[in-house]
């Protein structure tokens, strides 16, 4: 059995339309369960060559590959949201930049067959391969029916009777232009939607601890009406707070990687929340649950294919988030 670290927790826009937008009355509580996961990266630099790369897994592994030792998990779950780092095009003119990523189109089979059923666009990757890539994404995206958020787009997906709305942004600066932008765009989703789920691509690179800009844009969506915040772009893992009773999850780390062929630093983990929603359309938090992953199967280098640690392994990532989430100011500090 993997190693799962649970805390119980007392305390303007285009519209992707997704099933219908009012919630009906609910003749009961309504129990959802909610994944999420960070950077994936289902595809690679051209210029990082064809040996170990991400396109040669799946060449040799076959689509079902990446995830694997972890989809179960996103088929017996209610909602799985990623954050989609990459284009998915055979588009050629790139961006002037160091690192562009791009997967085949066919390549979007690899979200489906891993359960993967949202995922944020709000990066500083989908636009890789300029306006072309990113509407080969799209397309994508909406021949497979993945849900997808953010740049000025909001997703409601319909989950057993109950509408759920994601958004998604870059969260490189904390000004009044993205805070008015964020309440905004949550009190427009929350006429619709009883959960709200915001996804913040922020911080910096290889830190374990937020800044002021995650912090503040975090607490703000919170403040705003979120139900959850999940973040991503470090490539590390970051703390959690519970927030007036809501959960910030700062980063998520890589998951599904193709963007580095032996990342120093492979510790990586599932988020998974209940959220109870009663008769009312009232918005109660249930169970959360962390889960130690490692962006690969293997130690020696990065296989694109991630896997529930156990053991001393899960002991050490789940410590490490322990430790950097006792170091914020409300840092989850219940731990059952």
């Amino acid at each position: 059995m993997p190693y799962i670290m649970s805390f119980l927790i007392f305390f303007s826009a285009a519209m992707q339309p997704m099933g219908e937008q009012v919630t009906a009355a609910l003749p009961k509580n309504i129990v959802i369960v909610v994944t999420a996961v960070g950077d994936n990266t289902i595809g690679c630099d051209v210029n990082f060559g064809y040996d170990g790369s991400f396109n040669q897994a799946i060449d040799v592994n076959g689509i079902d590959y990446p995830f694997k030792k972890v989809a179960a998990i996103f088929k017996n779950d209610d909602l799985t949201i990623a954050n989609l780092e990459t284009t998915l095009t055979n588009a050629v003119v790139r961006a002037d930049k160091k690192f562009a990523f791009a997967g085949k189109p066919e390549y979007g089979g690899i979200l489906v067959s891993g359960g993967i059923d949202a995922v944020n666009l709000a990066n500083n990757h989908t636009m890789d391969y300029l306006q072309q890539g990113y509407a080969d994404t799209v397309a994508v995206l909406d021949a497979l029916g993945i849900g997808y958020f953010g740049n000025n787009i909001k997703l409601i997906k319909r989950v057993k009777g109950v509408n759920v709305g994601m958004l998604g942004y870059r969260g490189w600066w904390d000004n009044q232009r993205i805070k008015t932008q964020i309440k905004t765009d949550i009190a427009s989703l929350k006429q619709q939607a009883p959960v709200v789920i915001v996804s913040f691509h922020w911080g910096e690179e290889r830190a374990n601890y937020p800044n002021s800009v995650q912090k503040n844009l975090g607490r703000w969506a919170i403040d705003s009406g979120a139900d959850l915040v999940l973040g991503h772009h470090p490539h590390v893992i970051q703390g959690i707070e519970n927030y007036k009773g809501k959960i910030i999850v700062y980063s998520l780390a890589n998951f599904v990687f193709g963007g580095n062929k032996n990342p120093s630093d492979k510790d990586t983990f599932i988020y998974q929340q209940e959220f109870i929603v009663t008769p009312a359309g009232e918005v109660k938090k249930g169970v959360v649950k962390i889960i130690p992953a490692s962006v690969s199967s293997v130690p020696y280098r990065n296989n694109y294919q991630p896997v529930v640690l156990e053991g001393p392994e899960a002991k050490r990532v789940l410590n490490r988030i322990r430790s950097y989430s006792n170091a914020l100011e409300y840092g989850i500090k219940k731990v059952e």
